[in-house]
C-alpha cells in the first residue's frame, strides 16, 4: 500500500507501522522490463495504461496488495473496452482506502503486454493517495478476498494472474530494481514482467520459500535466521516478516529495534518524524546491519542505514539532522509479523517475487 508524503508528522514511519500491523522497456524473450520511478524518496510507481485508446496513470508498485484501481489523481476514463460488473470495489490500506466501482478494461503494462478484461476499480471516495493515480497491486490473489462486498470470498484475478491465463508471459514472476534516488521524482528503477533482468544484479540470487508463519505467509512473507548490527545481536532466532515494495523504511518489532538503537551511541527517536536520529558523533562508527537468511549473509552498509540530508525536508525533518532508515513496527516481535523489509532495502538488493514457485528473491 502507498505512504502518504507529509511533513512534520512522522507520515512515514507511522505509514510502515500501520501497513505491518494491517498486513499481520526492455524485451528479452518471455519477459519485458519497464521503468520506475522512485517518487519524493519514498514510493515507487510505473505508468499503467487502462482502456483504449489507453489513458496512462502514475500507479504505485505495491507487492502487499493485489487490487490494481485508478482515479485518487487523475479520474478514471472509460472507453469502448470499459465494462461494469456492476460490483462495488474497496480496499483498506495501513494507510488510506478507496471505495468505488469495478469495471473490467483493457490494461497496458507496456506496448508488448496488453491485458484484456482486467479488474480495476474506479476510486470514487479514497484519502492518502498523494501525487499518485492509484496502485497496482502484485501481492498474491487471496489478498483481493473481501474486496468485493458482495461476494467477499471471491478472488479477483490480478494483473499477473491474467497475464498467463492469457498467454502473455510464461512465468508469473516479478523483477524489481530499485535504487537511492538522486532527485524527488527519479525514474531510476525497474520491473521485469515474467522473469529476471540478469543485467540489473550480480552472482546468483538467494531464493528462499514463503514462510509458513502467518500473518507473514499471506503477504511475501519470508524467514531470517538473525541479524546483527555489529556485535549486536538484534534479531536473534529465527522470525518470519515480509518483503513489501509499499513500505519505505527496514522496519523491525519494538524489542529487536531497541538493540539497534542501544548500540548506537545517542540515538534516539525524533517527536516529530517518528525517525531514528543518529548523533553527529556516532555516524563514523555506524557498523553493517546483517541479515541472515539460512547459511546466507546479506549486509547494509553503514551509508545505507542513513537518509541522505539534503532529503530532510522532504521526510519532514530538520536541516543538519542525520535521519535512519531502520525503524520500529510499532509491537513487539511474536505476532508472526516481525519485521518489513521495504523499498530502502530493496535499493540496496534486486528483488524477486515468484508466485509459480512460492518464493522470494534477492539479488
Amino acid at each position: 500500500m502507498p505512504l502518504k508524503r507529509l511533513t512534520g508528522t512522522g507520515s512515514h514511519l507511522d505509514a510502515g507501522r500501520a501497513r505491518a500491523a494491517f498486513l499481520k522497456s526492455r524485451a528479452s524473450g518471455d519477459r519485458l522490463s519497464v521503468s520506475s520511478s522512485n517518487l519524493g524518496y519514498v514510493q515507487y510507481t510505473t505508468s499503467v495504461g487502462v482502456g483504449t485508446p489507453p489513458t496512462y496513470y502514475n500507479l504505485v508498485v505495491d507487492t502487499g496488495s493485489a487490487v490494481t484501481f485508478v482515479g485518487t489523481g487523475k479520474k478514471y476514463v472509460r472507453t469502448s473496452s470499459s465494462v461494469s460488473t456492476g460490483q462495488k470495489i474497496n480496499v483498506t490500506y495501513g494507510t488510506g482506502y478507496f471505495k468505488g466501482d469495478e469495471y473490467n478494461d483493457t490494461v497496458t503494462l507496456a506496448p508488448q503486454l496488453v491485458i484484456t478484461q482486467q479488474s480495476i476499480g474506479d476510486a470514487l471516495e479514497y484519502a492518502d493517495f498523494l501525487d499518485v493515480d492509484g496502485i497496482i497491486g502484485f501481492g498474491p490473489v487471496d489478498l483481493t478476498q473481501r474486496s468485493l462486498p458482495a461476494y467477499p470470498y471471491f478472488m479477483v484475478p490480478t494483473v499477473m494472474d491474467n497475464a498467463i491465463n492469457q498467454n502473455l508471459l510464461k512465468t508469473k514472476i516479478l523483477g524489481v530494481s530499485f535504487a537511492p534516488a538522486t532527485s524527488f521524482n527519479d525514474t531510476n528503477g525497474s520491473l521485469t514482467y515474467g522473469g529476471v533482468d540478469d543485467t540489473l544484479y550480480t552472482g546468483e540470487i538467494l531464493y528462499m520459500p514463503v514462510t509458513e508463519t502467518y500473518p507473514a505467509a499471506g503477504y511475501w512473507g519470508v524467514n531470517v535466521s538473525d541479524v546483527i548490527y555489529g556485535s549486536h545481536s538484534v534479531i536473534p532466532q529465527s522470525t518470519a516478516g515480509v518483503v513489501d515494495t509499499g513500505t519505505t523504511l527496514i522496519l523491525i518489532a519494538d524489542d529487536f529495534f531497541a538493540v539497534y538503537m542501544a548500540a548506537i551511541p545517542g540515538a534516539y527517536i525524533d517527536d516529530n518524524t517518528g525517525l531514528i536520529v543518529i548523533p553527529a558523533s556516532s555516524v563514523a562508527g555506524m557498523q553493517p546491519l546483517k541479515f541472515k537468511f539460512g547459511k546466507t549473509v546479506l549486509s547494509i552498509d553503514a551509508s545505507s542505514q542513513l537518509i541522505p540530508q539534503d532529503q530532510n525536508t522532504e521526510w519532514g525533518g530538520e536541516k543538519g539532522v542525520q535521519y535512519g532508515v531502520v525503524g520500529n513496527l510499532g509491537a513487539n516481535s511474536g505476532e508472526g509479523l516481525d519485521f518489513t523489509l521495504g523499498q530502502k532495502f530493496m535499493e540496496i538488493f534486486y528483488a524477486v517475487f515468484d508466485a509459480d514457485e512460492n518464493r522470494v528473491g534477492f539479488g
